[in-house]
């Protein structure tokens, strides 16, 4: 556990959740980004393909697109993560619940910092605010991104500010819930004329699927299960 952990700690009068994450994150966390996507390595990889029957031909025809997204556990004595609701205009992933992020820009140092102005640009999260604790898994989305999670302790404190353009809403969800593992249900749809799997983790009346559900089974699998 670092020192500003320890800080936030003791501004928050931490419960036993958050020490107990803290802990884990520490440990199980990698403190590295996963390396870029390499075809040799599909089947072993995460992504929206891993809970397919049949992996044959849903490999991406062409290098996936570099992304980056920030997995913002809110320093709460219960925590939570910070979910956005994507704007309906956009061209990937309208309407869909999702984390702060996007592509790897080439004036970006490295995953985090892609990490983090995107989170700036979307919803005006501070990066100073931000405590990056490590890296899960690679995430490769059907549709065409290899998506680095960024895992970050966010002060309590902060104040967003939406980019209409981008997002419609940005919400709260405990950890607790999303770290459950009957939370995690396994559903399956049709697209583009094959059956498809996926994680759903209904919260709200809000339906949290597709990469982001993929995503924070990775958060379970790496840090609780």
């Amino acid at each position: 556990m670092h020192d500003s952990d320890v800080d936030v700690l003791a501004a928050t009068g931490a419960s036993d959740a958050l020490s107990d994450f803290l802990a884990r994150a520490a440990a199980r966390l990698s403190p590295a980004p996963p390396p870029f996507y390499s075809p040799a390595a599909f089947l072993g990889l995460n992504g929206d393909h891993a809970l397919q029957p049949e992996k044959e031909g849903l490999a991406p025809a062409a290098l996936p697109r570099h992304a980056a997204v920030l997995v913002p556990v809110v320093a709460r004595p219960e925590p939570t993560i910070i979910l956005t609701l994507r704007a309906s205009s956009l061209s990937n992933h309208a309407g869909q619940i999702a984390f702060p992020g996007g592509r790897v820009d080439p004036g970006d140092r490295d995953d985090l910092d892609a990490a983090l102005r995107e989170a700036r640009e979307e919803v005006g999260l501070e990066s100073r605010l931000v405590r990056p604790l490590g890296y899960l898994d690679g995430y490769l989305s059907g549709t065409g991104f290899w998506i680095v999670p960024v895992v970050g302790l966010v002060d309590p404190a902060y104040v967003l500010t939406l980019n209409p353009a981008e997002v419609e809403e940005a919400f709260e969800v405990p950890l607790g819930f999303l770290m459950s593992p009957r939370n995690h249900e396994r559903q399956s749809r049709e697209w583009k004329g094959t059956l498809r799997h996926f994680y759903v983790m209904p919260y709200e009346g809000r339906n949290i699927w597709g990469a982001t559900a993929g995503m924070l089974r990775n958060l379970y699998e790496r840090v609780y299960a």
